[in-house]
């Protein structure tokens, strides 16, 4: 397991010292992961990495996840000033530095717009949640953000409230950030998130009702994500815990629909049911005509 990104001392050979040359390769090598599993596209997302107290890597605007570079990246300070680098900081890194600026355990942040993942930020629906283990240690409760312009100062903030008790956000109308330790671990999140989206929209599909947690097992995945240090806002202290993300309810087991059955096409039976249908929807349609 990728150990925290260290924080180095602050130098002018900052940019050039071998842990960050190490981190760099770290980010080109997570660039081109999230380009092969089509988690960006053209010049979209971004990632960066804090390496001093007030230094952070990035990745330049205008070049694609697949063809960073070591040479290529960025320094910028936590104001979003670039102090290095040979191409143009991305425009949206002040998102990540409201990162940095709200929690001091955050080294990394990460950006992109995997497909799925993307559908709830553009609905503005967030994950189901309580259903699968290691989504729920990993992630959890996943926030949404209000939407703004990405790149405005106004954008980077609409993170903020979320950031001490949570890894990953949906971007209202954009898609995802994912922030932790390392450049690494905030990817495994997003790959986290990615798959648990899709994999719930197949099991909708299956027209059975979804199995949630019991209470006796959500307490059990909290001692794992307690143990492994995870942030999660039923951890965190008592008045703390309020979450302005997701359903108030916690979501539990649904009864099956009394009957499952369809009739068989071209059947008696089939053909009463689409006329019954389509008598309902005239009928509506009807109604709604003015006069």
């Amino acid at each position: 397991m990728p150990q925290p990104s260290p924080i180095l001392e602050t130098h002018p050979e900052l940019f050039q010292t071998p842990e960050a040359e190490a981190i760099k390769q770290e980010i080109c090598a997570v660039g081109r992961k999230l380009w092969l599993r089509q988690y960006v596209d053209g010049n979209g997302g971004n990632i960066s990495c804090r390496i001093g107290p007030n230094e952070v890597l990035c990745t330049p605007t205008m070049v694609s996840k697949y063809d960073l570079t070591p040479a290529g990246l960025c320094l910028v300070d936590l104001e979003g000033n670039q102090l290095a680098g040979a191409g143009r900081r991305t425009s949206e890194i002040f998102l990540h530095l409201e990162i940095y600026k709200a929690s001091a355990s955050v080294k990394a942040v990460l950006h992109c717009h995997p497909p799925h993942a993307t559908a709830h930020a553009l609905t503005h629906t967030v994950p189901d949640y309580l259903t699968l283990p290691e989504f729920e240690v990993f992630i959890g409760k996943v926030p949404i953000t209000p939407y703004a312009t990405p790149g405005t100062a106004e954008f980077a903030r609409t993170v903020v409230p979320f950031v001490k008790h949570h890894n990953t956000a949906l971007l209202a109308n954009h898609g995802i950030v994912c922030w932790g330790d390392t450049v690494t671990h905030a990817e495994w999140y997003a790959e986290v998130l990615e798959t648990y989206c899709w994999t719930m929209l197949l099991a909708r599909q299956l027209g059975a009702p979804i199995s949630y947690f019991t209470p006796g097992q959500i307490e059990v995945v909290l001692d794992i994500k307690r143990r492994y240090g995870l942030p999660d806002h039923r951890l965190a202290p008592p008045e703390e815990r309020t979450c302005t993300c997701g359903p108030a309810i916690e979501p539990r087991n649904e009864p099956a629909p009394a009957n499952l059955s369809v009739p068989e096409a071209g059947s008696p039976e089939f053909d009463h049911l689409v006329q019954s249908i389509a008598a309902a929807v005239l009928e509506k349609l009807r109604a709604q005509q003015p006069g």
